[in-house]
This record gives structure tokens, C-alpha cells and sequence, in this order.
């Protein structure tokens, strides 16, 4: 019991350590998620001040507030209250003799550097476009994922708007995928974690970008702004569920683009009643079973 209790309260403790490291410019500058997170942020945001898509949306649109607190939290605070937990897990792993490296099929340590990023980046992305299925797809995980899906106007910070439990159904499926192709992230792995960031913030924002004919490979503001559009295709629970990819809605046929206008209704019948309040839409998955 004793490893267990010093097991969460190191894990706890260093990701408090770490995350006032980043603040204070204490560790290596490209692993910095706190200002990389910040500087992409601001990036974009001046992309979308200097290039907006839809010109009416003011540049403090709705809820840019709360979303930069959800950025933070989301990204920060609620990854070191979890981080004890996430630690337990692993000692517990551990003493039913599970090591990182006792799943993997494939000892990719022998690869090239931009191979071992490359097969990490599509692994994950997959992970994460069939988990973002789920939460369409099964009520109980579809009350959690109204959240994100509560933004009625699109910007960038509105990528990292979601309710807390995303983190905990998200996490240990792309932990475990981790784990079963290579047994560990590769050593360069901030890499593809800077990239998802910044095409995440790219398809959230108020910028049309469609990347040409990449279109059918990398997600963009235009096929992602149908994801979130109040009105579906009949019979459709969802469409467009990529996160950096688009090639998996169209390998698997969930792609749906009416036009680029811009200019649709976003959000989901009901969210008229959807609480408005950081605090309410975190607990509200908890509350009421109504679709």
C-alpha cells in the first residue's frame, strides 16, 4: 500500500513541478508545452483577426472566454489532478508482472526517427477518430461530449473546450495503443504533440483553409465546421469525426461536406437548455440521461 500512496503523490507532485518548470522557462524549450500551447494559440488567433472566414464573427467571438479557460484547464490543471491516478494505474500494472514493453508487437526503436513519428502520429490519430465515434455513437458518452459540441461559434480555442470525461475515456485507450504497437512514445514524441495541437486549433478557427488536394489526408476549418453543424444528414449520428486526419471519414465514409459557405447553424437540438457555465456543463453528464 505504501509504493501506492508514494507512487500518486510523486506522480501528483512532479506534474506540479513540471508545469511551474514550464512557466518559469525551466526545461528544455521544445518540450514547453505551457508557452508552445500559448504561442500556437496566439498564432492562429492573429491568422483569424488578419483572415477571417466568416467576417461578421467579432474577434472576441462568444464564449472565447470560457474556451481559454478550458484551454488551460483541460491541457493543465485537470492533467496534474489526474496524474496520481494515471501512476496507480501503472504500479498496479506493474505487479501483475504488464511492463510498457510486455504488449508491444513491434520494437520500433531500430526505425528511423521520422518513421517511429510517422507510424505514432497515425496510430493516434486513429485511436482518437474511433474514440470521437463512441461519443457520438452511445448516449451515455454523447452527454459528456455535448460540451464540445455546445460551441455555437467556431475559433480556435473551442478545440480544447470538452468535458473532463473525455480525458478519462480518451487517455487510457491511446495509453493502451501506445503500449501494444510500441510499447512507449518515441523519444522525439512533442513533435507529433505540437503538430496535433496546432491542426487541432487550425480546425477549430475562424480561418477556411481546405490544404488543397491534402484535403483527403489532413483535416481542415471547412470539413470540421460540418462537424459541429446542428443540422445532420438523415440518419447520420454524426459526420467528419477526424482530429488531424480526414483519410479515416473517408475511408470509412462519414465525410460530409454540403458547402463551404461558412454561414451554418452549429450546435445540437436542445442546446438552447445547455448550461452556459463552466462549472454546470462539467457536471452535467451526471445529471440528466435526455438526448
Amino acid at each position: 500500500m505504501e509504493k501506492y500512496i508514494n507512487g500518486f503523490k510523486d506522480a501528483f507532485l512532479g506534474t506540479v513541478d513540471w508545469t511551474y518548470k514550464s512557466i518559469l522557462f525551466d526545461v528544455l524549450w521544445y518540450t514547453n508545452y505551457f508557452y508552445g500551447l500559448l504561442i500556437i494559440s496566439l498564432l492562429i488567433w492573429c491568422l483569424e483577426i488578419a483572415f477571417p472566414w466568416r467576417k461578421q464573427q467579432a474577434i472576441f467571438r462568444k464564449d472565447f472566454w470560457l474556451d481559454g479557460f478550458y484551454m488551460f484547464f483541460n491541457f493543465f490543471i485537470f492533467s496534474v489532478a489526474i496524474s496520481g491516478f494515471y501512476k496507480l494505474l501503472q504500479i498496479g500494472f506493474l505487479d501483475l508482472g504488464i511492463t510498457n514493453k510486455s504488449l508491444a508487437l513491434f520494437n520500433p526503436s531500430g526505425w528511423p526517427t521520422w518513421v517511429q513519428l510517422l507510424v505514432f502520429f497515425v496510430l493516434l490519430d486513429f485511436v482518437q477518430w474511433f474514440t470521437h465515434t463512441l461519443l457520438h455513437k452511445y448516449p451515455f458518452f454523447w452527454q459528456f461530449h455535448k460540451v464540445h459540441h455546445s460551441v455555437k461559434e467556431m475559433g480556435f480555442a473551442a478545440h480544447l473546450r470538452y468535458h473532463w470525461m473525455e480525458n478519462i475515456l480518451y487517455k487510457p485507450l491511446k495509453t493502451f495503443a501506445v503500449m501494444l504497437l510500441f510499447g512507449f512514445e518515441p523519444e522525439h514524441a512533442y513533435i507529433v504533440h505540437f503538430i496535433a495541437i496546432t491542426i487541432g486549433h487550425f480546425n477549430h478557427s475562424n480561418i477556411k483553409i481546405t490544404w488543397g488536394p491534402f484535403k483527403y489526408i489532413i483535416n481542415n476549418p471547412v470539413m470540421h465546421l460540418y462537424h459541429h453543424a446542428y443540422h445532420l444528414p438523415t440518419g447520420k449520428y454524426g459526420v467528419n469525426f477526424g482530429i488531424s486526419l480526414s483519410v479515416w471519414d473517408y475511408i470509412f465514409r462519414t465525410n460530409y461536406i454540403a458547402e463551404d459557405g461558412g454561414q451554418i447553424k452549429l450546435g445540437f437540438p436542445g442546446d438552447e437548455e445547455f448550461p452556459k457555465d463552466f462549472v454546470s456543463q462539467n457536471t452535467y453528464g451526471f445529471k440528466t440521461t435526455k438526448k
